[in-house]
């Protein structure tokens, strides 16, 4: 039996550094699954964040070769005008949420950086830091809405894909549910950092002094790596 192509991968926009590996993903049962699901909710005029075009954002913004450091978040932001693919981001001119301000004051602990007046970390992304969701989309005002409906199993695959195929990668895991995606990395090939969350309900519990950017540029230096420049400017 000859499966007829699902025309829609073909306006998947992602960077070719990606494609080249991620494309099988989405002949896959569960990612056509997924996007009928996706297309049934705009239909039901439901709001999704973030826009179409920024789905894949972080992927796209940190080329498959490019990456150094992996930070994993949980999902989207589901406010209007804040995720723009990017974890733990926000566009330009929107307020800086609290996890992300606590970052900013560990930043600022740790490698003396003054917080930023800007939540929109492109820079970090474009210095070789993926910061990924594992799921990578949301209803509007509905935290976790777009959980368990198939983008776990996709970024599971990124996240093998660079424990398999890159070596001395940074892996910054915040949280028990992104430790549990850190599962499958190799520590004996990668650094893996983990604390808790930077949310204020933890932050103060294990976040705040957990160091993690100045041993990430350590480990970098250490394996002869361009260190990342952490300051945001908008």
């Amino acid at each position: 039996m000859v499966v007829e192509k699902d025309q829609s991968i073909d306006r998947i926009k992602l960077d070719d550094s990606w494609k080249q590996y991620l494309l099988p993903e989405f002949e896959l049962d569960y990612m056509r699954e997924l996007r009928g699901f996706l297309r049934a909710e705009k239909a039901a005029g439901k709001t999704i964040f973030p826009e179409g075009k920024n789905i894949f954002n972080a992927l796209n913004a940190t080329a498959f070769d490019k990456v150094k450091v992996v930070i994993l978040g949980q999902d989207p932001y589901h406010g209007p005008g804040q995720a723009h693919g990017l974890c733990f981001s926000v566009q330009d001119g929107i307020a800086i949420p609290p996890s992300l301000r606590n970052i900013y004051k560990e930043l600022s602990q740790d490698i003396g950086i003054t917080p930023a007046t800007s939540g929109n970390l492109q820079a970090w992304a474009e210095q070789g830091v993926l910061l990924l969701n594992a799921v990578l989309t949301v209803e509007s005002g509905l935290a976790a809405s777009h959980q368990k409906k198939g983008w776990e199993r996709f970024t599971d695959s990124i996240v093998s894909l660079l424990n398999d195929k890159r070596d001395n990668l940074v892996f910054l895991l915040w949280g028990s549910y992104a430790q549990r995606k850190g599962e499958m990395i190799d520590r004996s090939r990668h650094l893996v950092l983990e604390s808790v969350h930077p949310s204020p309900l933890s932050a103060s519990r294990g976040f705040f002094g957990n160091h993690h950017f100045s041993k990430t540029n350590a480990y970098l230096i250490e394996h002869h790596k361009t260190p990342i420049d952490w300051r945001v400017t908008s």
